[in-house]
């Protein structure tokens, strides 16, 4: 198994086990992650998603939290998973299993210096947020709104841990 195969594989079992620290671990300093709701720049936004994700999933709904993982693989610069995260979102207490397809980009240090993860906004949107989803998550509106609100959540997130 390649290094690279053996950071996902560190990554992905420590973020089903809701473990923020060891998955920052296998980030550079300079990591680019987005997905349909994030754009970070930098190992500290990245790592204080993954943190603030985790912090709310075990104060809130450890109980519906699983995660399960695929698909890994990983040469000498990039890499791809699978995974699907099933969960109870924080903001409304519904029921979400998002279906996920990452890529990853690696530096030459084996840690993680790009990451995008796929998945479909509007399936997510109905799920999470009930009827506005439904009739408005394919609007770049509600997306924004989301964007918006999960960036403020991070600000605020950051803003109360120290730096290191």
């Amino acid at each position: 198994m390649h290094p690279n195969e053996k950071t996902l594989h560190k990554f992905y079992t420590a973020f089903a086990g809701l473990d923020a620290d060891t998955m920052a671990t296998c980030y550079a300093d300079d990591a680019v992650f987005d997905d349909e709701v994030f754009s970070l720049r930098g190992k500290r936004e990245v790592a204080g998603m993954w943190g603030m994700l985790c912090d709310t999933t075990r104060a809130k709904a450890r109980d519906a939290w699983k995660l399960e993982f695929s698909g890994i693989e990983a040469d000498g610069t990039t890499g791809k998973a699978h995974w699907d995260a099933h969960y109870r979102f924080s903001a409304t207490g519904r029921n979400v299993l998002n279906r996920i397809d990452a890529s990853f980009s690696f530096n030459p240090q084996g840690l993680i210096a790009t990451h995008r993860d796929r998945f479909d906004f509007w399936a997510w949107s109905r799920q999470a947020l009930g009827t506005p989803g439904l009739l408005l998550g394919w609007t770049p509106m509600l997306r924004n709104k989301v964007r918006a609100t999960a960036a403020n959540n991070l600000k605020k997130y950051l803003a109360s841990r120290p730096t290191s």
